[in-house]
């Protein structure tokens, strides 16, 4: 039997697809005479598809082309003629192919793994931040169902010039989370071939600028009334903690009463809590010192931290809601949480001290990240050489002597 298209010229023993009658139950293979193997499946129900059988490693397998009548019978049968010249030069398997690519790991398989192996590792305000970016950014902008082995170069700059119409610097970590995850498939998984590289190579990230955004005197005098007046207490303390500490906000919210010693006034924080992941003992002001012991006067008896909240973690996770309405209150624009940690560093700063005396009490291992704050000592500099010139200008009028530089003198 020959399998012909309806507009195809018949011969006696052509038949269309439609022509073939449907078995009572099952199905039934129709087989081309033209090319061996090539034939269509129908099916009691009425279904029609295209269908290989062929031969390798010595077993037959049953390959499927197309249905009908999204394939005609002349472009399924050049398909059956392409595949047996790859079985039968390369040793193509088509079938192994497609399961194979059926179960190929998906980007809901990349990120599943990457929540479950890697991102324990981080802090756990990385682990929110990342877990928020993959649900809300990277899943729905990749695709769900998508199988990592084919995300590209395109797709990446696809998804980072859309967010960068909203957020061009969340777009710019949104890139470097997908990187993250795409060296690990590649690197440790082995989801991901090393020809294809990783798609976020080449990825122009948009320019950033560095903040340099810190309370003035009158925003400063300004917030601590709000914090006075505010009516969520323990969200007035914890700004105040930041304030006065420099701390990031992670490490507050998870702060533990067996971390202080309010009688010598420090707090260790341990490597989980830091950024650094090393441990970190800093001196406390009295102020806070004040602050922490009249909670510790408050606190249950089996307290284990000093700002408990209803988050799994057991302690408050953020100020999400609390931090905008105290800016509002203090009337301060344009200013983030973390710009607490900012502000801290630019009063050590104004105070004359040094670039490493701010790294250490911030937790910084490298010089490079104290160096943000140099610019912040021009202020004491200045003062501290406007007093020197002034004292040598002085020095003048009270009458030294000065003597005259003649000529040939030495």
């Amino acid at each position: 039997m020959i399998l012909i298209d309806k507009r195809t010229k018949k011969h006696p023993d052509a038949m269309t697809p439609d022509e073939l009658e449907r078995p009572s139950k099952g199905n039934k293979v129709y087989y081309d005479d033209a090319v061996k193997g090539f034939g269509l499946r129908v099916t009691s129900g009425g279904a029609r598809s295209f269908i290989l059988n062929y031969l390798i490693a010595g077993r037959e397998r049953r390959y499927t082309i197309g249905k009908y009548p999204d394939h005609s019978v002349a472009s399924a049968r050049e398909e059956a003629k392409r595949l047996k010249r790859k079985i039968r030069d390369d040793g193509y398997d088509p079938l192994a192919k497609m399961q194979a690519d059926r179960e190929a790991p998906t980007m809901t398989d990349l990120a599943e793994r990457y929540i479950e192996e890697h991102l324990p590792e981080k802090r756990p305000s990385s682990q929110r931040n990342d877990r928020a970016t993959i649900t809300q950014d990277i899943l729905p902008g990749l695709g769900r169902h998508k199988k990592v082995a084919d995300i590209d170069f395109t797709d990446i700059k696809k998804l980072h010039r859309k967010i960068s119409e909203r957020a061009p610097y969340k777009a710019n970590r949104v890139v470097s989370l997908i990187s993250k995850m795409f060296s690990l498939a590649e690197n440790e998984w082995r989801w991901r071939s090393r020809l294809d590289g990783n798609p976020c190579k080449g990825i122009k990230r948009n320019q950033e600028v560095k903040r340099d955004r810190y309370l003035n005197p009158d925003e400063l005098a300004r917030l601590m009334i709000a914090l006075d007046e505010f009516d969520d207490i323990q969200a007035a303390n914890i700004v105040r903690v930041l304030l006065a500490t420099g701390a990031r906000s992670g490490e507050v919210f998870a702060m533990r009463w067996d971390q202080l010693d309010l009688n010598e006034g420090t707090w260790t924080r341990p490597g989980a809590t830091t950024k650094q992941k090393t441990w970190h003992k800093v001196p406390l002001s009295p102020d806070v010192v004040n602050l922490l012991s009249k909670l510790f006067d408050d606190a249950d008896d089996d307290a284990e931290f000093v700002f408990p909240g209803g988050a799994a973690a057991g302690h408050r996770g953020d100020l999400k809601g609390p931090w905008p309405k105290i800016r509002k209150a203090a009337a301060i624009t344009n200013f983030r949480m973390h710009d607490l940690r900012h502000s801290y560093a630019s009063f050590i700063a104004s105070d004359g001290r040094s670039l490493p005396i701010i790294g250490a009490l911030l937790g910084h291992t490298q010089a490079s990240t104290t160096q943000r704050y140099a610019h912040l000592l021009d202020s004491p500099l200045r003062k501290a050489t406007t007093r020197v010139g002034a004292r040598i200008a002085g020095a003048g009028k009270r009458g030294a002597k000065v003597i005259p530089m003649t000529k040939g003198r030495r």
